[in-house]
């Protein structure tokens, strides 16, 4: 009998900040914040059964997205046309290998996935998000002043940003947000991280290390040149200056509640309360981040060819659904002394050491 999970608010606003401005904001900060909750509640239902069926079932997302799949394509984006979900994925707008549309928002996803599928490619050997070649589907322009962005389960999906929390055409140009929305997508095929607790700020944070790293290989950046910041210029000033940072956790817009030790660890309920963010995912992960980023700069050159080897290693052959920090930390000490040696091992072990982790 197939089990129902309840959903999970997973996409690259965090709830809490949601709830956040709802309390705190302006009449139309809170209307904007109130509207892209109930919004992402109801996209997210479909996210949650997909991950199920994919993983207990081993059934293939092409057939069952309902709109079809171009075979061997790579990418294609459409025009949501500001409607809502019942309107995915939209009207086709452009594919893989086919010149700039008109459209700003509409490139912007196009190069985005197509960077972060060339990342993959590239680094790690991965053939998409499903190591298959599933064709990367994105809709841009979804509901009205929508302020999130999100990987359902089966695509991408973008709203504009209402101004008042994220700023117009943001979700689209920052190309780490990309990164670490169709990284969800890499955990739904590989870990499949409970998205509850301990587990689900794993999965946000690993998706947090490469949607960084995505954006470090695309501008070159060695460890010491990133500013290690998720999402930064997304918000509205008066918010913050990024969604995360991971070098410096807690401090990234006005009301972060990110640590980064253990000793700081917020024990939440996992309920439906926004404010709890599902047991902590999007708050706790500043742990496991903080953790990567001291790995990452201690190694030193371009973190994705050592420190993110060992993530990815991880992420894709060591970890099981319900994984803890230490279950992660362990991990990922193990296989920094198998591929690489006992320098590396030894700065991955100092680097959970750093934020509690392991003693």
């Amino acid at each position: 009998m197939l089990k129902t999970t309840r959903r999970a608010l997973c996409s690259i606003a965090p709830p809490d900040l949601l709830a956040y401005v709802a309390v705190h904001g302006e009449l139309p900060e809170r209307e904007a914040a109130v509207r892209a909750l109930t919004t992402t509640a109801a996209i997210h239902s479909q996210r949650s059964v997909m991950g199920h069926l994919i993983r207990q079932l081993d059934l293939k997302v092409g057939p069952m997205i309902g709109f079809g799949v171009t075979p061997g394509s790579r990418l294609t984006v459409y025009d949501a046309k500001n409607k809502g979900r019942s309107f995915l994925p939209g009207v086709r707008m452009r594919g893989a290998g086919e010149p700039a549309v008109a459209d700003v928002a509409v490139n912007q996803a196009y190069d985005g996935s197509n960077t972060t599928y060339e990342f993959y490619r590239n680094v790690y050997g991965r053939n998409s998000v499903d190591d298959e070649g599933l064709e990367l589907v994105s809709s841009v322009h979804f509901s009205t002043g929508y302020d999130n962005a999100m990987w359902d389960g089966t695509q991408m999906v973008y709203g504009d940003g209402s101004g008042r929390i994220f700023q117009t055409g943001a979700l689209t140009r920052a190309l780490d947000v990309i990164g670490h929305e169709l990284t969800h997508g890499v955990t739904q095929f590989t870990a499949g991280l409970a998205y509850s607790k301990q587990s689900g700020a794993l999965n946000e944070s690993f998706s947090d290390v490469f949607g960084s790293l995505v954006k470090q290989y695309s501008l070159k950046q060695t460890a010491d040149k990133a500013d290690w910041l998720i999402g930064e210029g997304t918000l509205v000033p008066t918010l913050g200056t990024a969604l995360r940072s991971m070098s410096k956790p807690g401090t990234a817009w006005s009301g972060d509640r990110q640590p980064a030790h253990m000793k700081d660890y917020v024990d939440l309920p996992d309920d439906e309360d926004p404010h709890h963010d599902n047991g902590g995912v999007h708050i706790n992960s500043g742990i496991p981040n903080h953790a990567f980023y001291l790995a990452a700069t201690t190694i030193g050159g371009n973190a994705w060819e050592v420190t993110g080897k060992i993530w990815y290693e991880t992420l894709t052959r060591r970890l099981h659904q319900t994984a803890q920090f230490e279950d992660a930390a362990n991990a990922t000490v193990d296989v920094a002394g198998q591929l690489f040696g006992q320098p590396e091992q030894k700065a991955v072990s100092d680097a959970w050491k750093g934020v509690g982790v392991l003693t």
